[in-house]
């Protein structure tokens, strides 16, 4: 067995800078102080919004509450998720010393270098008798040599249906580990992986151990770092509430399963692109339990262009948004069945995004308003605090690890969120498409025109209002225009201007590289 030596420069071989285990005192009193004046900042702004000499045109009126509504429900629902991450794990049997361990290496069309580490690291495992299968979908025979040059089993199949889902399917059938630990290719696993997961499954009713998904480009890569900056978010507080509710769902790698646990449910479900959402919400139907480990134990990829940040959340998106109604539909507990109800439902925030656009530009170009004159004039001055102390809040809650090009790239690709319940309302069919594992260095027009489209009207409409009317309505309205045009700009600059998207320290060291070669 031999390794490539240009494996040694591989980001996912360095050492983690990140742990998703609980905060220091200090930080869980930080955040508890921003909670409660985030509370205080929602109940002064709706005591203000709530009169009824606020209301301007009806519908309008009634729109923007629905969107506060929203946001206040998905706020209650996060500190109720993340109010318990403390929860004392009951005591379990001891689990079977050194089991099998199939795992499973899913791969369609990705570089060979990329998916050489995580066969190698995965050949290494310790903790029990493991055997590697390497999932070729793609039937390249560079795939094939690969497997057999580190020495695991090679999987290919004929028909090509149900994408990851039917890969996996296929290769239970030709397995029979009593425990199966699926990675995506690009994820390279830590030794002790399985020595920090196999003894979760003392409880006959584990069906899964989840542990995170951690970026290790994000040091080098500013799209990157944003996304796991809100992974961060989700594999930290939210991730560990969610455990402490007996709610927390796979999330499709770095996951270790029971074999029979996925037989009564007949397998991965082959119809959904979150094919780990909705197979989760099956097994927690069918009595099984799922547990979560909030150390890094597998370093990956995170999505290095917006192009691939864009198909990875328009592909989570449909999938959970479809979910919903399943999910309103499925025989969970109460807890459980609210506990992914929010999961699905945040794909439905770029909608309130879109409302919050929507409303200023109509009030400057119709002078139509949710508000009454009066009180569009002072909007700002009881909306800022409380839209400000719920970021501050969220920033809080996750320990300095959500940041504002996070949010910036959250935000700019709202309109993900409307494209993915259009279709999802319409039943239209969408494919399962592999998020790039390598960054495109070309500017990206496709992926940023809607937010490009939005920022020129949001331009337009501003500078429209300035010539027309400067009234304070509509300089309040002028103002938060000019907010979201830099909050947009910011999330898809990048694709603008690709050099943005390689940080200066990271610029700086590779030109030093190449003046020293």
């Amino acid at each position: 067995m031999t390794a490539n030596p240009e494996l040694t420069v591989d980001p996912r071989l360095q050492t983690p800078t990140w742990d998703g285990g609980l905060p220091s005192r200090s930080v869980r009193r930080r955040a508890g102080v921003m909670a409660v004046c985030s509370s205080l900042a929602v109940v002064l702004y709706f005591v203000w919004l709530l009169r009824p000499s606020r209301i301007g045109n009806p519908y309008l009126f009634g729109i923007l509450l629905m969107a506060e509504v929203f946001n206040v429900v998905q706020a209650l629902g996060f500190w109720w998720t993340c109010v318990f991450t403390g929860r004392r794990r009951r005591p379990l049997p001891p689990p079977i010393a050194e089991p099998d361990v199939d795992v499973f290496i899913p791969t369609y069309n990705e570089p060979v270098d990329i998916v050489e580490a995580t066969v190698a690291a995965s050949a290494a495992l310790r903790g029990a008798r493991v055997r590697v299968f390497l999932l070729d979908d793609g039937n390249r025979d560079a795939m094939k040599a690969l497997a057999r040059r580190y020495g695991v089993g090679y999987v290919r199949r004929t028909l090509h249906q149900g994408a990851k889902a039917g890969n996996i399917n296929h290769a239970l059938g030709r397995t029979s580990a009593p425990f199966i630990l699926v990675l995506d290719c690009d994820h390279v696993p830590h030794p002790d992986l399985l020595v920090r997961t196999l003894p979760l499954f003392g409880g006959e009713r584990v069906a899964f151990v989840q542990t995170p998904q951690y970026y290790a480009n994000a040091s080098t890569n500013t799209i990157a770092a944003a996304a796991w900056s809100q992974q961060a978010l989700f594999f930290g507080p939210i991730a560990r509430g969610k455990a402490a509710h007996d709610s927390m769902f796979c999330c499709g790698t770095n996951v270790v399963f029971r074999r029979s646990a996925l037989d009564s449910v007949g397998g991965f479900p082959e119809t959904s692109v979150t094919e780990d959402f909705e197979l989760s919400v099956q097994l927690h139907e069918h009595g099984w339990a799922s547990e979560y480990v909030p150390s890094v134990l597998a370093n990956g990829l995170g999505p290095e262009d917006l192009a691939s940040y864009v198909s990875q959340q328009h592909r989570w998106a449909r999938g959970c948004v479809g979910a919903i109604p399943s999910v309103a539909r499925s025989r969970l507990p109460l807890r459980q069945k609210l506990q992914y109800l929010l999961s699905a439902s945040y794909f439905l925030s770029g909608w309130t995004v879109m409302v919050y656009l929507a409303l200023p530009v109509i009030r400057i170009v119709t002078g139509i308003q949710p508000l009454s004159g009066s009180s569009a004039d002072g909007f700002l001055a009881a909306f800022a605090p409380y839209f400000a102390f719920a970021i501050a809040t969220v920033a809080s809650v996750g320990a300095g690890a959500y940041t504002f090009a996070a949010y910036s790239l959250a935000t700019s690709t709202f309109w993900i969120h409307v494209h993915a319940t259009y279709r999802a309302l319409l039943r239209r069919p969408s494919r399962f498409v592999v998020t790039p594992k390598q960054g495109d260095v070309v500017r990206q027009w496709r992926p940023a025109a809607p937010t490009l489209v939005v920022l020129g009207v949001l331009v337009s409409a501003a500078l429209y209002g300035l010539v027309r009317d400067r009234t304070p309505a509509t300089l309040n309205n002028v103002g938060f225009l000019a907010l979201h045009v830099c909050v947009l700009s910011h999330g898809v600059a990048t694709a603008v201007l690709p050099a943005l998207a390689t940080p200066a320290a990271v610029t700086s060291s590779r030109q030093n590289e190449e003046v020293a070669a």
